[in-house]
């Protein structure tokens, strides 16, 4: 994942999405609309730094909040483990803030007709929720 736009007294910023971990809900070149300190709350999508390289930014969902922090997973269970079941709970303070919308860019050549730009918004920009339910079922796995 890359961060990118945010700046010292901005609390949004833009990152985007790399690899497959949190398909279905996120997609590999996905843009995130980050809100940066939001209090994390079990099942939101988050921006966090890795427990073990602090340089590095992941992507996850927030399961539960355990004694030692975070129980996190991404939402791809087909997916090479880079979640809690490799490194364990992350710790409160390496959650950097929320996802809170996920927009996909237009495909290069295509037409950016006042039709084609309201079809793009219709399909490619979506709220990122905090799915409980699905919370409840990375858990139980």
């Amino acid at each position: 994942m890359t961060d990118r736009g945010r700046g010292p007294l901005l609390p949004y910023g833009v990152a985007e999405v790399t690899g497959p971990s949190m398909v279905p809900t996120l997609r590999h070149g996905d843009r995130l609309l980050v809100r940066y300190g939001a209090p994390p709350r079990a099942g939101a999508v988050a921006v966090l730094r890795h427990p073990l390289q602090q340089d590095l930014l992941l992507v996850k969902r927030l399961v539960e909040l355990r004694d030692g922090g975070w129980w996190v997973l991404g939402d791809n269970t087909g997916a090479e483990a880079v979640d809690s079941r490799a490194f364990g709970e992350v710790p409160a303070d390496l959650v950097l803030g929320l996802a809170r919308v996920r927009y996909r860019g237009m495909r290069p050549g295509r037409q950016r007709s006042l039709g084609a730009v309201l079809a793009w918004l219709v399909s490619a920009v979506r709220p990122v929720s905090a799915d409980r339910s699905l919370s409840r079922r990375l858990r139980a796995r």
